[in-house]
């Protein structure tokens, strides 16, 4: 059964995220499943991981198919580059420009929660689910692009809400740039328009 998040720390997270911008690669699923919730006072866990990640997916569509897309069909003097810390003229990736909000939410200890961008086919090590549950939600989401994952786990002694949200490729630069990867493996699909690159994992302390 899924407990409950106070509002003083979930408008506290929101904040934190709007100002972490949070962009990435593509749209998500708008379907669920969970378990009831308490009715005690408070914020549930899974609306709340619903909001934040109603944010990222906002920033995300909006930089990957506003700037980033804009700019490679204008053919503009400062194009995306995975390399854009060493090169002139360039700016993140998408998935580059989420993981850096990432970050910096994961750094603030009064976020209440933590996100992560991953992937069964990650380009990035980093990128690959890192426990037991990561890898059943993104099979989850990968099988039903259309449903959101919900669940719990417990990670050093923490017990954790556990959400997870397809990844889908909306932007051509998000697929392109994935399979012409030179760290793309021999199994990897060949992605085309609103497949299902990974997913999004929020998890909030309980």
């Amino acid at each position: 059964m899924f407990s409950r998040f106070t509002p003083n720390t979930f408008l506290f997270s929101l904040l934190c995220l709007l100002v972490a911008t949070s962009t990435g690669c593509g749209g998500g699923a708008n379907a669920s499943a969970t378990p009831s919730e308490p009715s005690e006072p408070g914020i549930p866990y899974k609306k709340f991981a619903d909001a934040v990640h109603a944010v990222m997916m906002a920033d995300r569509t909006v930089y990957a198919s506003k700037v980033v897309t804009r700019l490679k069909k204008q053919e503009a003097p400062v194009e995306p580059s995975e390399y854009w810390e060493d090169e002139e003229h360039t700016i993140p990736l998408p998935a580059q420009m989420f993981r850096m909000g990432s970050e910096l939410v994961f750094d603030n200890p009064e976020a209440g929660f933590t996100y992560a961008l991953k992937s069964k086919w990650p380009l990035n090590e980093q990128n690959k689910p890192k426990s037991d549950l990561e890898i059943t939600a993104l099979d989850f989401i990968a099988e039903n692009p259309t449903e959101n994952f919900y669940g719990e786990e417990e990670l050093g002694g923490e017990k954790y809400f556990v959400a997870a949200y397809a990844d889908k490729a909306v932007a051509e630069a998000c697929w392109s740039c994935h399979n012409d990867h030179p760290n793309r493996g021999d199994d990897y699909p060949e992605f085309v328009k609103d497949d299902v690159m990974g997913g999004v994992i929020v998890r909030v302390p309980m």
